[in-house]
């Protein structure tokens, strides 16, 4: 992939990262850092997003010490407000899938390209990508 990317976490990529019990610890936190890796030798060409609908879903706060291995990227939170949540209800009516499958459309919608995003299961979002003609790399974990 050439130029900035945009890597947008779900729900069981936060779970995953946010516990190093998960099962899928090691393969998110991997996947993660690949994704990240070249980039961010760049300044500013890497940019690692969480809808907080997605963020709250998951049980992520940040203040926790045992999240310290996640919070370490400094992903963005992306509210769900305004326009984005115009999007999402958007998505969320024409496509009937969770508020939090809403939220991350929204913010894959409004990302510049390209888009990873890091996630156990891409059915939804497949769906979400095809509705809005948006180019989406899927990260499976």
């Amino acid at each position: 992939m050439s130029g900035a990317l945009t890597a947008v976490l779900d729900n069981e990529a936060i779970q995953a990262l946010t516990d190093v019990r998960h099962r899928k610890h090691r393969r998110a936190l991997a996947a993660l850092e690949v994704v990240a890796s070249g980039n961010l030798r760049k300044a500013g060409s890497f940019r690692l997003l969480v809808p907080a609908a997605v963020r709250v879903e998951a049980g992520w706060d940040r203040r926790r010490p045992e999240v310290a291995i996640i919070n370490r990227f400094r992903a963005e939170d992306v509210v769900l407000g305004g326009e984005v949540a115009d999007d999402a209800a958007s998505l969320r009516n024409a496509l009937d899938v969770s508020v939090a499958d809403a939220h991350l459309g929204a913010v894959v919608q409004r990302a510049p390209a390209p888009v990873a995003v890091l996630t156990s299961e891409g059915t939804d979002l497949g769906r979400i990508a095809g509705h809005l003609g948006v180019a989406l790399n899927v990260v499976a974990l």
